[in-house]
């Protein structure tokens, strides 16, 4: 089994770019997803989230984080290894189906996961088209900006890309992108 990891900017068009890959056969795993569960009330972190944040509400959290180095570190603290634990598992069982799986995961440059993948495809979008994303979205523009900036800069998810896509167009052409990256990253 061959394990894509999967990043690029907030606003980017990662998980469209996700989906077209999960078109092609391979299983996605939306790690984002995983961090919102294992924090979330009932979750195995949110005791300790409770305890450093005094919330467990995601929008009051995600205002911390994303305007203070010290919160985010300490919500990676409690939430990575977690996070990880439950990637290992979820690539135990989709090793009896499948050859290809992709971990969907804005933080990958950050070193979540760090070992459980192989070649990296980032999807990239300049930071015009990635805010005006996020406020079609709804997001207000001093939360997206704080979030584009609290994000690892392009030029290191490129860095350590072995596959780059760009995003400034509309979703159509990714079928195809996610068709030749596919292809790229294994080999083919």
């Amino acid at each position: 089994m061959i394990v894509i990891g999967l990043t690029g900017g907030i606003g980017a068009g990662k998980s469209t770019f996700a989906a077209c890959l999960r078109d092609l056969g391979a299983a996605v795993i939306d790690v984002d997803a995983i961090g919102r569960d294992v924090i979330a009330p009932g979750g195995p972190g949110a005791d300790a989230v409770l305890e450093r944040f005094g919330t467990l509400d995601r929008n009051k959290i995600a205002g911390l984080v994303f305007a203070d180095a010290q919160a985010r570190h300490d919500l990676e603290s409690i939430s990575w290894p977690l996070i990880e634990s439950e990637i290992s598992h979820r690539l135990t069982e989709l090793a009896r189906s499948h050859d290809v799986v992709v971990l969907d995961m804005a933080v990958l440059a950050q070193g979540l996961a760090r070992g459980l993948y192989g070649p990296v495809i980032t999807v990239e979008a300049n930071e015009a088209v990635r805010f005006q994303r996020l406020i079609w979205r709804g997001m207000r523009p001093d939360d997206a900006t704080a979030r584009i900036r609290a994000q690892v800069p392009e030029a290191e998810r490129i860095a350590m890309a072995d596959f780059v896509v760009r995003n400034e167009g509309g979703a159509e052409e990714l079928p195809s992108v996610a068709t030749e990256a596919l292809a790229a990253v294994l080999g083919r």
